[in-house]
């Protein structure tokens, strides 16, 4: 049985609308596209859709031709549909192609239920090179987050499920993002945070809800959802240039449209400098400031390169406390 969505919108409709525009995506050898449908905080029902694309200052200031850090500077579709959604709990996505890894981490932070893949791209070339990628990574991080997987057919109009999960299935969440009202100005927050979270690589940032009223949000470095911290190899397990562990910014990003909420630029924290890919996903989610705990840290090299880039292109600005 298919599980349905919140929302009432034709899955066949929906999957049609990212075949639509797929050929528009600016990548010139792996084009792919997505729809998100979902309900809002109101209950109106919404759909999104979006290709893989190069953010216009990137693509204006660094070029298409270059890596950000260890990155590309892509935004991936699945991911450049969360960040414009208004809220994603519950929400059904539509895809040309399997998604990676890392789309599936945000997959499961922005609590999608149901993802839909075109059965064209499940014989395309990306699932070929990266097979066990998505066997073995993307589908155990759906599995685990309770997430249901299908193959669509447009034209015969069927539907068959890849990965379904039982109707009382409830993932492990050990360790969900905080939302709280503030009280004291960002910089006290900050500190606030830092004495919390003492010996964690965590972020914080101010977030609005759709009325306007200001929060505060905090993520620690943890495993994908359904995963424990209590299980180190849950947290160190890999799979070639992939692993299972979700960055604090990457959680930020996508719990705010989880929750209804929009990070508000300028007041978002890091302890350490963010990954070149959660640079790239902030520049896709037109943040431009950040603050950062010590800039003498990073998970890798990659980090601190995109860090460069980015600020000499005057893209993304880098302040310490």
């Amino acid at each position: 049985m298919v599980m349905q969505s919140f929302s009432s919108s034709d899955p066949y409709l929906e999957m049609q609308k990212a075949v639509d525009i797929v050929g528009s995506s600016d990548h010139p050898t792996n084009k792919i596209a997505a729809t998100l449908c979902g309900l809002d905080k109101d209950g109106k029902e919404y759909s999104i859709s979006r290709t893989n694309f190069w953010p216009q200052l990137i693509a204006s200031h660094v070029g298409t031709d270059k890596d950000i850090g260890n990155s590309s500077g892509t935004i991936h579709a699945e991911t450049a549909c969360i960040l414009t959604a208004p809220y994603t709990f519950g929400s059904s996505l539509f895809i040309t192609d399997p998604f990676c890894p890392n789309c599936a981490k945000n997959i499961a932070e922005a609590g999608i239920a149901n993802i839909y893949i075109d059965h064209k791209g499940l014989s395309k070339d990306w699932i070929a090179r990266n097979e066990d990628a998505f066997r073995q990574m993307s589908l155990r991080i759906c599995e685990r987050a309770g997430i249901n997987v299908y193959k669509i057919k447009r034209k015969e109009r069927k539907i068959s499920a890849i990965l379904e999960q039982p109707a009382d299935y409830k993932p492990l969440h050990e360790n969900p993002v905080e939302i709280e009202e503030i009280a004291g100005d960002f910089p006290a927050l900050i500190a606030e945070k830092c004495k919390q979270h003492e010996g964690h690589e965590f972020a914080c940032a101010l977030a609005e809800d759709k009325d306007g009223k200001t929060l505060l949000m905090t993520a620690r470095r943890h495993a994908a959802i359904g995963y424990s911290r209590e299980k180190p190899e849950s947290m160190e397990d890999k799979q070639g240039k992939y692993s299972f562990i979700v960055q604090p910014i990457t959680r930020l990003l996508m719990n705010a449209p989880r929750n209804g909420l929009k990070l508000v630029d300028g007041s978002v924290f890091c302890t350490r400098v963010p990954t070149a890919r959660e640079q790239v996903n902030m520049v896709g989610a037109g943040l431009s400031q950040m603050i950062i705990g010590d800039m003498d840290k990073a998970r890798d090299d990659g980090g601190f390169t995109a860090l460069e880039q980015l600020q000499n292109a005057r893209i993304l600005t880098a302040n310490t406390l």
